[in-house]
Formats: structure tokens, sequence, C-alpha cells
């Protein structure tokens, strides 16, 4: 298709799988990044021994691409709610180690992204994480609640969801949402180097083991992901969230 770019690009180095977001600086999560996304990871099944997901320098990923989803009506926004959910369940529960290296900002959608791999390395103490979604008037994706849970302690991510508050990666790291801290000029190598080390160990014994850690999530998010898109929706097109998330929207 004429003018088209992705905006996920996949590459490779040996059998390790690279996802690189480029959708301008802000990697903001669009629908045709959520394709690219998908495409991507489904590329991958069978294919590597380890992911790496990365973004850019300035933000890994700001979440939602609300421009572009505002105008979107309910059945747009349900289609498009629908496949970013399943290509983070995707990368969730990929049978080979995954690293995120999140060498920007991670904001919202882009902390749900991170929160699918089994490991984060960050780039600098002074870079953001964060679900800021109750401050926009909509509730924390279902899936991303779950992983969220399993990754720090109950009260840490209480704490965060309630709150809507960004943290630096030196926070994150106190309560394990980031695993370590790297330079930039570091943080690629860091990655590769810990996805090698684990992709190292037997296959399927670590396929095995990583399905124990993901199982209960994916049964739970699946069982229940209609009634949790249709909170999501109605606060959404809630018309005083409308306001919120359009002048949120300014922002990008």
């Amino acid at each position: 298709m004429e003018g088209f770019v992705k905006t996920v690009l996949l590459e490779h180095s040996g059998d390790i799988a690279i996802l690189r977001l480029k959708n301008g600086v802000t990697n903001a999560i669009s629908p045709q990044l959520v394709d690219d996304l998908s495409a991507a990871v489904n590329e991958c099944h069978n294919l590597c021994k380890g992911l790496i997901l990365t973004g850019g320098s300035k933000f890994f990923s700001i979440g939602f691409d609300l421009p572009t989803l505002l105008p979107l009506n309910r059945n747009e926004i349900a289609e498009f709610y629908h496949r970013f959910n399943q290509a983070a369940l995707d990368i969730f529960t990929l049978s080979v180690p995954t690293v995120c290296a999140i060498s920007g900002h991670a904001i919202a959608g882009g902390t749900i992204l991170a929160l699918t791999c089994d490991y984060r390395f960050a780039a600098l103490e002074k870079k953001l994480l964060g679900l800021n979604e109750i401050k926009l008037g909509v509730p924390v994706p279902h899936l991303a609640d779950l992983m969220l849970r399993h990754i720090v302690a109950e009260r840490a991510a209480t704490e965060i969801v309630y709150r809507g508050e960004f943290i630096t990666a030196a926070d994150s790291r106190k309560i394990g949402l980031v695993d370590d801290i790297c330079s930039p000029d570091t943080l690629g190598a860091r990655a590769l180097e810990k996805v090698l080390e684990l992709a190292a160990l037997p296959a399927p014994a670590f396929a095995q083991i990583k399905d124990y850690r993901v199982a209960e999530i994916r049964s739970e998010f699946i069982k229940n992901h209609p009634a949790k898109t249709k909170g999501f929706l109605d606060c959404w097109f809630n018309p005083a969230v409308r306001v919120l998330l359009a002048e949120a929207a300014k922002k990008f």
C-alpha cells in the first residue's frame, strides 16, 4: 500500500527477535501500531528463542493515541481495545523469554506493554512509568491489572492504579516493577544478555514453567474480558470523561 510505514520493526540478533516501536517520537499506541505489533509477535512464534521489546529514547510509549482514537465510535473502540489486549496477551504468554528495554518514558499503555515481558530494564533512573488511567476517567485494563498484581506486591499495585501517579524508574525498581537500571548506551546489550542467558536453558522446560506463571492470568482475563470491556467502554464514552480525554489529547 502506497505511503504505508510500519510502526513496529522486527529485527533479529541471531535467534533473538527485537520488536522496536517506531511510531514517531511518542510511540503512541494507534490501531496501526497494534496491528503491526500483533503481526510481528505472530511472526515470532516458533521462530525465535527469545524476544526484546523496545521503543524510543524519549518515549518507550506515551500510551493510547488519543487524537486518533477519540473520533472513533463505540464499535471501533471496542475492536481496537480487543486487539490491543490480545496483542498484550500474546506477548505475555509467549513460551520464550522476553525482556522489555525501556529506553524512554512508559506511560499508561506503554507501561502495559512493559508488563507483558518477563523482565523490565530501564535506561536512567528518572524515566517515568505509571498507569494514569484513573485521572482520565477510565479503568486500568483488566489484563494490565492482573499482570501488575502478579509482578509487584498487592499494596504497591493498588497505589499505582488508585492514584494514577507516574513514578521514576528508580522507585519502580524498589517495588519490583523494574528489574534493573542501565545507561542508555548499555541498555540494549543488557537486555540481550538476559534473554540469551534464559534462552540457553532447556526450552521445553522453560516453556512449561512459564506456562505455570501465565496460565491463571490468561484464564481469568479470557473469562471476564467481555464484561470488563463493556465497563471500559461505558467509561470511555461518558460525556465527562470525554472532556478529560480531549484535554489529555492536546499533549500529543
